[in-house]
C-alpha cells in the first residue's frame, strides 16, 4: 500500500519525497486506524489523509471550518486532476445541485463541508447513501475549550461514529498543546496510541521580537526588505488595521484592510486579490489567513502582542508555507498588554482564566533573552533545546554586557511599594522622574519620598529596565488589572541581599543567512511568474495552483528541457505536466537558447522512481489523432478541461514527432490578426524558422501575441508538411 501512496505522491502531487511523519501517518490512516496527527502549519498535514482519499474506494469527507478554507483546498485538487468538491453557502442553487449529483454519482473523491452543514439531517441522509471511507475533522482544536478557537459544534461530530460506523477517522491540527490533544481523543474517540506529532520546529522561520518604539517607522524599514513579496501584518484592532492600511497606501505599498468591520462581500474580495497575487499585503485582525493555503507568503508582521501562543503560531506558520525562508516580526510594547486587559475584563470569569494564563505566555516568549525557538516549540509539548538555533535574534545577537542595577531597582520597587502596588510601569516612572501630571497630583504622589528621585535615567530607559525586572522575575505584574507587585525577590533586593543586573541597550542583530538572496535565475522566475499570472488570471485561479513558488524557482536553477526533466521538478506531477508543462517548457526553452544556458540535471531520488510514468499511450497522440478526427480545439479543451495553449502545444509536439495533422482553415480562423498580419508572420517563419517564438515576437515589434504565434506556427507547419 505503500507503494501506492508513493505513486500518488509523485505522480498526482509531484513530490519527490515524503515530510517527516506523513508516511507513518499515511500509512496508519489506510491500515484502517483512526488517527490524530499534530503537525505544524506548512508541515503537509493536508496530504496525510488526501493520499489515502485517492487510494480508499469509498468517498473521503473533510470537515472545515471556513468557507475560505474548502475553497482554496478544492481548487488546488482540481488542478491536481482530483475530483473533489464542497458544499456550502457560497454555491448558487445550481451549483449546489451539480455538486450533490456528483457526491450521488460517485464521481468524486472528497466533499468539503463545514460541521454546521455536515450534521443537517439532509446531508446526513444523503451521505448514508454511499460508502464513506474516511471522515476527517480538520483543524481539530476547535473540538476543545482550552483551544484558541473552540467551536461548539465542533462537539457533535462524536455522533457521526454511529453513522458512518465503518469509517476510519482522522483529525489533525497545527496547534495543540498536551491538555487540547487529550481532549480532541476524549471528544472523538480516539485511541491516543495513535497519535502523531511532527516536530513543531519550523526551520525556514526567521523569529524575531522588537520593542516597538515607532512602530510606523519600524513597519516601513521592514517591508523595504520584501519588495513585490507576500506577506500579512497583524493588528489587534480595526481602527488599527484602517490606520495602518491608510499609512503604508500612502506610502505606496500595494495594500488591503481586512477585518470583521467590512462586509462580506469586501473582505472576500480582498482575500481573493492577496491570493491573486493582485496586491502585495494584507493588513489584518486575526480573523484573517486560517481559510488560505497561500504558499509564498515570505513575511508576518504582528504589529501588536498576539493574545496567546497558540494564535501566534498559526499565524506565523502561514509564512513559508512552499518551503522557502521567510520572517516573522513582532513588535512587542507594554501598551499592548494594556489593550488586551481591556478585552478580557469583558470575558466571564473562567474565560478569564484561561485568556490570563495565555497571556502570561506570550509575554514570556517577547520578554525572553533565551531562545525563542526553544519557547515556542516546549510550550506544546515538544522537548527542544539548543546552544543556538541560528534561527531567531536571540541566537544570532550579539549580547550587550549586563550592568549592575540594583540601586536602581531599589528606587522603582520601593516607589511600586508606596504608591500601593496597584499601578503600571508608566505610572511609576512618572512619579520617579518628578511628572507634574494631573493623575499624580490628585493621588498626592508628588509628596512621596521616592517622588523626582530617578532623574538619572529617560522614561524610555526606565521602561526598559522595568521589563526585565519583570522578566528577573523581582516584580510582578497583575494581568488583570495592570498593576505591578513586590514579591519574596522583591524583598531581598531592597534589603541588599540580592544584585540585579540589566542591559541599557538592546542586542545587535547579526544578519540573518535564511533571508540570503536564493541563487535561482531572477529573470527567468520573474517570466515565469508573469506567465503563470495571466494564466492563473484566465483560468480565474490563484497563482500558485498553477505551480508553486518553489517549483518555478526549481525551474529557474536546472532549466528543464523536455518532459522527463520538467517531471523532476518538485510540485510537477502528471496532470500539471498535462496542463501547463509543454507552455512553460517553451518559455524556459526560448530563454535558455537566447542566453546560452545549458539544462543542468536534478538528482532524482530513488523514491520518485519507483513506478515509470505510464506513457504507451502519450497525451498528444491521443489529442492530435481525435483532431484528426473531426473535433475542433475548441471541443478537445472543453472535453478535457484544459487551456487552449495544451492543446495547441499537443498539437504542436504531434508534428514535431513525424505526425500529420489534417489541412483546413480552422487555426486560421482562430487567429485574430489581420489577413495582413498573418501573411507576415508566416512569411517571418520562411525567414528566420519556426523553433523559437521570440524572434518571430520581436521582428513584428511585439505587436504580435505569442499565443496568435502559436497558432500560426502549427497552421504554418501542418501547410509544410
Amino acid at each position: 500500500m505503500i507503494e501506492q501512496a508513493q505513486h500518488v505522491l509523485k505522480h498526482v502531487f509531484g513530490y519527490d519525497n515524503f515530510r517527516p511523519l506523513q508516511q507513518e501517518v499515511i500509512t496508519n490512516i489506510v491500515s484502517g486506524k483512526d488517527t490524530l496527527v499534530i503537525m505544524p502549519t506548512g508541515g503537509g498535514k493536508s496530504l496525510c489523509y488526501q493520499i489515502p482519499a485517492l487510494l480508499f474506494s469509498g468517498i473521503t469527507i473533510v470537515v472545515s471550518p471556513l468557507i475560505s478554507l474548502m475553497k482554496d483546498q478544492v481548487e488546488q485538487l482540481t488542478q491536481l486532476g482530483v475530483s473533489a468538491v464542497f458544499l456550502n453557502s457560497s454555491l448558487s442553487v445550481q451549483e449546489y445541485q451539480h455538486n450533490i449529483d456528483m457526491i450521488l454519482r460517485k464521481e468524486v473523491k472528497l466533499i468539503y463541508l463545514a460541521p454546521e452543514t455536515l450534521l443537517q439531517s439532509k446531508i446526513l441522509s444523503l451521505l448514508s447513501t454511499i460508502e464513506i471511507a474516511c471522515v476527517t475533522i480538520d483543524e481539530a482544536h476547535c473540538i476543545s475549550e482550552w483551544g484558541h478557537e473552540f467551536r461548539p459544534e465542533y462537539r457533535q461530530l462524536l455522533q457521526l461514529r454511529s453513522i458512518f460506523s465503518h469509517a476510519v477517522y482522522v483529525a489533525l491540527t497545527a496547534t495543540a498543546t498536551p491538555q487540547v490533544q487529550k481532549d480532541i481523543c476524549n471528544n472523538l474517540n480516539l485511541d491516543d496510541q495513535n497519535t502523531f506529532i511532527a516536530s513543531f520546529n519550523r526551520t525556514n522561520l526567521f523569529l524575531q521580537v522588537l520593542p516597538k518604539k515607532n512602530p510606523l517607522q519600524q513597519t516601513s524599514q521592514f517591508l523595504q526588505n520584501f519588495k513585490q513579496q507576500s506577506g500579512i501584518i497583524y493588528c489587534l484592532t480595526r481602527r488599527q488595521v484602517d490606520e495602518l492600511t491608510a499609512h503604508l497606501h500612502y506610502q505606496g505599498y500595494s495594500v488591503l484592510p481586512y477585518h470583521a468591520g467590512l462586509s462580506d462581500e469586501e473582505r472576500a474580495k480582498n482575500q481573493d486579490r492577496f491570493i491573486r497575487d493582485d496586491v502585495s499585503i494584507i493588513v489584518a485582525t486575526v480573523a484573517f489567513g486560517m481559510g488560505i493555503n497561500k504558499p509564498n507568503i515570505r513575511f508576518i508582521l504582528h504589529y501588536d502582542l498576539p493574545k496567546n501562543i497558540e494564535g501566534y503560531y498559526q499565524q506565523i506558520g502561514r509564512a513559508g508555507r512552499d518551503g522557502l525562508p521567510a520572517q516573522c516580526l513582532l513588535l512587542f510594547g507594554y501598551s499592548d498588554i494594556q489593550k488586551l486587559r481591556y478585552f478580557i475584563e469583558r470575558m466571564t470569569e473562567h474565560e478569564q482564566t484561561h485568556a490570563i494564563t495565555h497571556l502570561q505566555a506570550i509575554i514570556g516568549y517577547a520578554e525572553t533573552e533565551n531562545c525563542r525557538r526553544e519557547i515556542l516549540i516546549n510550550y506544546f509539548g515538544e522537548d527542544y533545546s539548543t546552544d543556538n538555533c541560528k534561527l531567531c535574534d536571540n541566537c544570532l545577537s550579539e549580547k550587550t554586557p549586563k550592568t549592575d542595577v540594583t540601586v536602581a531597582a531599589q528606587k522603582f520597587l520601593s516607589c511600586v511599594k508606596r504608591t500601593g502596588e496597584i499601578f503600571g510601569a508608566s505610572y511609576i516612572v512618572d512619579v520617579l522622574r518628578g511628572s507634574n501630571s494631573a493623575k499624580v497630583i490628585s493621588n498626592n504622589h508628588h509628596q512621596l519620598s521616592t517622588y523626582n528621585i530617578g532623574l538619572e535615567y529617560s522614561k524610555d530607559t526606565w521602561m526598559l529596565l522595568a521589563r526585565q525586572f519583570i522578566q528577573q522575575g523581582v516584580l510582578v505584574q497583575d494581568l488583570r488589572l495592570g498593576g505591578l507587585k513586590l514579591n519574596a525577590n522583591s524583598w531581598l533586593v531592597m534589603r541588599g541581599q540580592k544584585v540585579v543586573r540589566a542591559r541599557f541597550t538592546s542586542s545587535a542583530n547579526r544578519s540573518n543567512k535564511l533571508l540570503d538572496e536564493l541563487n535561482y535565475d531572477q529573470l527567468l522566475f520573474s517570466q515565469l511568474r508573469q506567465y503563470r499570472k495571466e494564466l492563473a488570471d484566465k483560468m480565474d485561479v490563484p497563482p500558485y495552483t498553477i505551480f508553486s513558488d518553489k517549483s518555478l524557482q526549481e525551474m529557474c536553477i536546472y532549466y528543464p528541457q523536455n518532459e522527463t526533466s520538467m517531471l523532476a521538478i518538485h510540485g510537477v506531477g502528471d496532470a500539471k505536466f498535462e496542463k501547463y508543462g509543454e507552455e512553460f517548457l517553451e518559455i524556459i526553452i526560448h530563454y535558455c537558447a537566447q542566453n546560452n544556458i545549458q539544462e543542468k540535471q536534478k538528482n532524482i531520488s530513488k523514491l520518485s522512481k519507483i513506478k515509470k510514468r505510464k506513457i504507451d499511450t502519450r497525451k498528444y497522440i491521443v489529442v492530435s489523432e481525435r483532431y484528426n478526427n473531426g473535433e475542433t480545439i475548441d471541443q478537445l479543451k472543453s472535453e478535457l478541461n484544459v487551456t487552449r495553449n495544451t492543446i495547441l502545444s499537443h498539437l504542436y509536439h504531434f508534428i514535431m514527432d513525424g505526425g500529420k495533422l489534417r489541412q483546413d482553415n480552422e487555426l486560421l480562423a482562430l487567429s485574430g490578426l489581420s489577413k495582413a498580419q498573418k501573411e507576415q508572420v508566416i512569411s517571418l517563419f520562411d525567414e528566420l524558422g519556426f523553433e523559437r517564438l521570440k524572434p518571430i515576437y520581436q521582428a513584428c515589434s511585439e505587436d504580435v501575441s505569442y499565443d496568435e504565434l502559436h497558432i500560426l506556427r502549427i497552421y504554418y507547419l501542418i501547410q509544410a508538411s
